[in-house]
């Protein structure tokens, strides 16, 4: 009876406020009231911070965004008389409504985001059985010795902890490929790995056949395993020691848990944060979800399973067939089934593995597109607002997610729409200038405040616009394809560490130039007209800044385009851990203040190195002291690779020697030991970032990038045409050797894939990428942008064409 009381209160006084907006009154009357609302929005951001507060800012926000879209919807289409005109304009609305959809659902959902306490681990006795299984298809026995020491160095009983590598890559069908060289290569794999498995004490499992890609693997390490609990890692998902202290106690809180999901953190930046050079002072992408969103979906049981750096509950997915793999987003889709079941999820909001983001745009945007295939599959054949079983603000929180992977079209047409007005004096949006101002200008200024309101620690602004753009371009296509035959796509893996010798233009850089010569000529056309033709109204010049906008967007994109050379081999953590380095007979005490997979950095005082160090004694041993309890590791084999003074201290950077499994651990115990590294590192970043200073910066990026991307082009061009003039009658590209580089397996960038790592550059300095003979990048034909954007229609294509698969009929191959 309350519940329905209070319900009947909301919707009076929706129907209230509804009638109230859309009463008319003046274009000076409505400035002057969304100027006051922007006033008290601003006194209640500076002086007050708690949560009636919060929701006051937004409830006016709110009120100024709907009256917004009412004058938007009655007043400004254009003529049905014009047909041209009143299409493109109902487009352009179209694309309007569907952002002021997706913001006010963000706000329902982000309005109050949980943060939860840690419970506690309880008595040793009282402990689940927990399995952690590490699916691999590619990845080599270095990236995977760094993940599976990790694991078994995690804090938690021995006894009631068994690791699981989930090989995918050593199959019996792989195993069996026609093609020789694949088959031994899969044979090779398999003992490499097996072995692997027997040194770390973690039990090898592979399959019959590679079915349902990962989700079937995962699947198959359920049918052999039998903890209670079941923790997912992707391979270059490395965990820290505390990952089962900080989540286990959640289960013995609630039986009908099924679900306690952790924030995927990186290590290295992707292609925009390594182009616009953000990493050290930017917050990641992702942050803004995993620190945000997944908290705010927590609040209403609507937190998701991210594919990895999670833990499961065996008996829910007994309960609902095991991990589903009807989409190519199994994480999501698990998580959908057995929310419909009743059964409840936790998010906890502390990073607790490392990982890897995708280095080349190439890479980014494939992962990008499969992300956006899946969820658009599951919207189509298991729709949320139709699942039984999910509570009414559940529904809204999947069709949130799903919905939002809609982006690239209206981020088209915003893009677009300025030009038909330049160009073809199309008039798609009838207001004057002072209406312009009332209601648009206040509108965006108020959205923006809102936006940077909840999510500015998180995300500067206009980032959004600009990774929306950047991806829009290639992500239109995936979803025509996947909404024209939904069951169409294919899980693909995401290339991981690839080696970027040399800077260049990325091969999908040629559609980004086309845009913005597009754009800049509508730039000067506007201007033109409206300076010299006669008749143009001031309207031009309101179009004339929206497109200029739209280049400044376009300009720093180019800058993500114009692809950096790495530098660093592997990526590197700051931490803080105590030490001590025998070299030359000598023993110092050090503070080591940054690793990686291939090194170090320590500190120590004055007292130096020994004599000839670095000359006749460059190679030592490096033990650390352990951390928060964890168990004493070998000591780590280690070459001097360069020394410097700061101040009083000395700084070493060392190099580790090849290492053994027990030489893993060590490196495991050393990176991975403290979580509180990784989060040190995060919060350094999240500083807020003003609505003025986050303008400042994109128009210095759409202002200067452009000139660096045309650079690139040029060096391309030129690099291009001295190779066809020193070998005029070669046809084949050459391709230059490298080493392969061994890194610590960190994550991925969402919780959709499976995951590649690519060679990498050797060096000296393992913190410093040394520029090695290479392939240029910039040397390759400029239709390459072509080929990928037709990669995966391609990849279906081979895929249809192979014979079809039958089942295996004896049991998968299982080491401990």
């Amino acid at each position: 009876m309350r519940s329905a009381l209070r319900w009947t209160v909301w919707m009076m006084s929706a129907v209230i406020v509804l009638a109230l907006l859309s009463q008319p009154i003046s274009t000076q009357d409505q400035l002057a009231m969304s100027l006051c609302a922007m006033a008290a929005m601003i006194a209640l951001w500076v002086f007050f911070d708690n949560p009636p507060a919060r929701f006051i800012f937004l409830a006016l926000g709110s009120l100024v965004v709907l009256r917004y879209m009412f004058w938007r919807v009655t007043n400004t289409l254009p003529s049905p008389s014009d047909p041209v005109s009143f299409g493109f304009g109902l487009v352009l609305l179209l694309g309007e409504l569907y952002c002021v959809f997706i913001l006010f659902i963000s706000l329902i959902i982000n309005a109050d985001p949980l943060r939860r306490a840690t419970p506690p681990m309880g008595p040793p006795e009282d402990l689940p059985t927990v399995d952690i299984f590490v699916p691999s298809y590619n990845e080599d026995a270095g990236i995977l010795s760094t993940t599976l020491s990790a694991a078994k160095l995690i804090d938690y009983p021995a006894d009631r902890l068994r690791v699981w590598l989930l090989d995918d890559g050593g199959t019996d069908q792989k195993c069996a490929d026609p093609d020789p060289d694949a088959a031994q290569a899969a044979m090779r794999r398999r003992m490499e790995l097996q072995s692997l498995c027997q040194s770390l004490g973690v039990t090898y499992l592979t399959r019959s056949r590679n079915q349902h890609a990962k989700a079937g693997n995962l699947n198959n390490g359920l049918k052999h395993s039998q903890g209670e609990i079941i923790v997912v890692l992707d391979a270059d998902h490395v965990p820290f020691r505390s990952f089962l202290r900080e989540t286990i106690g959640h289960f013995a809180a609630d039986p009908r848990l099924f679900l306690v999901q952790t924030p995927h953190a990186f290590l290295n930046p992707d292609p925009i944060e390594r182009n616009l050079r953000t990493f050290d002072r930017m917050p990641s992408e992702n942050e803004m979800f995993y620190s945000v969103t997944q908290r705010g979906l927590d609040k209403w049981n609507g937190s998701f399973f991210c594919g990895s750096a999670a833990l499961l509950r065996r008996r829910a997915l007994d309960e609902a067939g095991g991990f589903s793999g009807v989409t190519i987003t199994e994480d999501c889709e698990t998580a959908f089934e057995l929310h419909s079941r009743g059964w409840n999820s936790i998010y906890v909001d502390t990073p607790l593995i490392a990982g890897l983001q995708p280095d080349t745009l190439v890479a980014f945007i494939g992962q990008r597109s499969r992300w956006c295939q899946g969820m658009f599959q599951i919207m189509m054949l298991k729709n949320p607002l139709f699942k039984r079983g999910l509570h009414p603000i559940q529904k809204l929180a999947y069709l949130s997610s799903m919905t939002f992977w809609f982006f690239p079209v209206p981020r088209m047409i915003f893009m677009f729409a300025p030009l038909l007005h330049i160009f073809f004096d199309l008039k798609i949006f009838v207001a004057s200038v002072d209406e312009s101002i009332a209601y648009t200008a206040t509108y965006i200024v108020i959205n923006l405040m809102m936006q940077n309101y909840v999510y500015g620690k998180f995300r500067w602004p206009f980032v959004s616009e600009l990774y929306e753009y950047v991806q829009g371009l290639y992500l239109i296509r995936a979803i025509v394809s996947v909404v024209t035959s939904p069951r169409k796509p294919t899980f693909n893996v995401t290339a991981k560490g690839a080696a970027l010798d040399q800077d260049h233009l990325s091969p999908m850089a040629w559609p980004y130039f086309a845009v913005y010569f597009i754009l800049l000529i509508g730039c000067g056309t506007a201007l033109y007209r409206y300076l010299l033709e006669p008749g143009v109204t001031n309207l031009m010049l309101v179009v004339g800044l929206w497109n200029f906008f739209n280049l400044l967007t376009a300009g720093a994109a180019l800058g993500v385009v114009a692809e950096r050379r790495t530098t660093e081999a592997s990526p590197s953590l700051a931490i803080d851990r105590r030490g001590r380095l025998v070299l030359g007979g000598r023993a110092l005490d050090v503070v080591i203040e940054r690793a990686s997979a291939q090194g170090c950095t320590i500190r120590f005082g004055a007292e130096g190195l020994p004599p000839g160090a670095g000359t006749a004694h460059r190679t030592g041993q490096l033990s650390v002291v352990p951390f928060d309890g964890a168990p004493v590791q070998v000591p780590l084999p280690v070459e001097i690779g360069g020394i410097s003074q700061a101040g009083d201290e000395t700084v070493v950077v060392l190099q580790f020697q090849p290492l053994d499994p027990k030489g893993y651990g060590a490196l495991a115990s050393l990176m991975y030991g403290d979580a509180g590294a990784l989060l040190r590192f995060q919060q350094s970043r999240r500083r807020h970032k003003n609505i003025v200073s986050g303008t400042l910066q994109l128009m210095w990026w759409g202002l200067i990038e452009p000139f660096r991307a045309a650079s690139y082009a040029f060096k391309a061009g030129h690099a291009t045409a001295r190779d066809a003039a020193a070998k005029p009658a070669s046809i084949l590209p050459k391709q230059g050797a490298r080493q392969p580089l061994l890194t610590p397996g960190p994550a991925r960038s969402g919780a959709h894939e499976e995951t590649r790592a690519a060679p990498s550059a050797p060096s000296d300095n393992p913190l410093v990428v040394r520029q090695a003979p290479a392939r240029i990048p910039g040397n390759e034909s400029a239709t390459d942008w072509v080929r990928l954007m037709l990669e995966f229609e391609n990849d279906r294509l081979l895929e249809g064409s192979g014979k079809p698969s039958n089942r295996g009929s004896h049991d998968p191959l299982v080491r401990t």
